[in-house]
C-alpha cells in the first residue's frame, strides 16, 4: 500500500481566523453606521426647532406667536392694495418706526415716534396729496412734517408704522392650511405654511431658534415680503429741529 501523501495545505492559527472575523465584523458596522448617518443627514427635521413635524395650523400659530412676542421686526418687500402697489422698507418697534414707502409715483421716508409722525417728501408729494401751491409745497418738500392725527395723511400712513396692525393685516393666510415643503430664506432653513388657493398665500418659518416667520407671499401676485432682524433694536430719534415743519392743522386747510 502506496504511504498516504502528507496534506500540504495549511489552516491559519485559530487567533488570525478570529482576528479576520473580527475585522470583517467591524466593516460591515461601519457601513452600516455610514448608511444611517446618512440617512440621519437627509432628515429635513435634524438639527431644527421641530416646528417642522407640526400640522401646518400649528407651525402658524407658532409663528404668529413668535411675531407678536417680539417687538422689533424688519418689514421690506412690495404689497399691492386697492391697485397700488407700495414697495416698503419699515423697520418696525413697539413705540414706533421709521423706513421708506415707494409707490409708483413717488417715495417718501416715515418716522412714527409714540403718537408723533413725521413724513418727508419732496415737494410735488405735497403738491400732489394736498393740492396746495407750489410755494406752500416748496416749504415742506425735504423736511420732517409733523403730522396731525386728524388729517387724512396721518389716517393712510401710520398703519405701515404699526407693528401689529401692518402684520396682522398683511401676514393673513385665509383657507385650508397645508405645509412640508422646505427652503431657505437669507440662508435659515424653512417650512412652507401654504393656504387654499383664491386669497391664500404661503409662509415661510424658520427651522431655526425661534420659528419667526420669515417670508410672506400673497396670494393673487398681490405682493412678497420679507422678515428680518427680529429683536434688533430700532433707533427711534426725534429729528432736529431745522428740519422739522409742525405744519399742524394748517396741512388740512391747504385743501385736499
Amino acid at each position: 500500500m502506496s504511504a498516504i501523501p502528507p496534506d500540504t495545505t495549511r489552516r491559519p492559527p485559530a487567533r488570525t481566523r478570529r482576528s479576520g472575523r473580527a475585522a470583517l465584523v467591524a466593516a460591515v458596522c461601519a457601513a452600516l453606521t455610514a448608511t444611517v448617518a446618512g440617512c440621519a443627514a437627509e432628515d429635513p427635521d435634524a438639527g431644527t426647532n421641530g416646528v417642522g413635524k407640526l400640522p401646518a395650523q400649528q407651525i402658524e400659530a407658532k409663528a404668529r406667536a413668535a411675531a407678536a412676542g417680539t417687538d422689533t421686526v424688519r418689514l421690506s418687500g412690495k404689497v399691492v392694495s386697492q391697485g397700488a402697489t407700495y414697495t416698503l422698507d419699515m423697520r418696525l418697534a413697539k413705540n414706533g418706526a421709521r423706513g421708506e414707502l415707494t409707490t409708483k409715483a413717488t417715495s417718501f421716508q416715515l418716522l412714527r415716534i409714540d403718537d408723533a409722525l413725521y413724513l418727508k417728501a419732496d415737494a410735488s408729494f405735497w403738491v400732489g396729496e394736498k393740492s396746495g401751491s407750489a410755494a406752500t409745497a416748496a416749504k415742506l418738500g425735504n423736511k420732517y412734517v409733523k403730522v396731525p392725527a386728524a388729517d387724512p395723511v396721518y389716517q393712510r400712513f401710520s398703519g405701515f408704522t404699526d407693528k401689529d396692525t401692518l402684520l396682522a393685516g398683511l401676514l393673513g393666510l385665509h383657507g385650508e392650511l397645508t405645509a412640508g415643503n422646505r427652503g431657505t430664506v437669507g440662508g435659515v432653513r424653512t417650512v412652507q405654511v401654504a393656504a387654499g388657493s383664491g386669497s391664500g398665500g404661503t409662509l415661510d418659518v424658520s427651522l431655526e431658534g425661534t420659528p419667526y416667520p420669515l417670508r410672506f407671499q400673497r396670494a393673487g401676485g398681490a405682493g412678497e415680503l420679507t422678515l428680518a432682524d427680529w429683536g434688533k433694536s430700532v433707533d427711534l430719534k426725534t429729528p432736529d429741529q431745522s428740519q422739522v415743519v409742525d405744519y399742524g392743522k394748517r396741512i388740512s386747510q391747504t385743501g385736499g
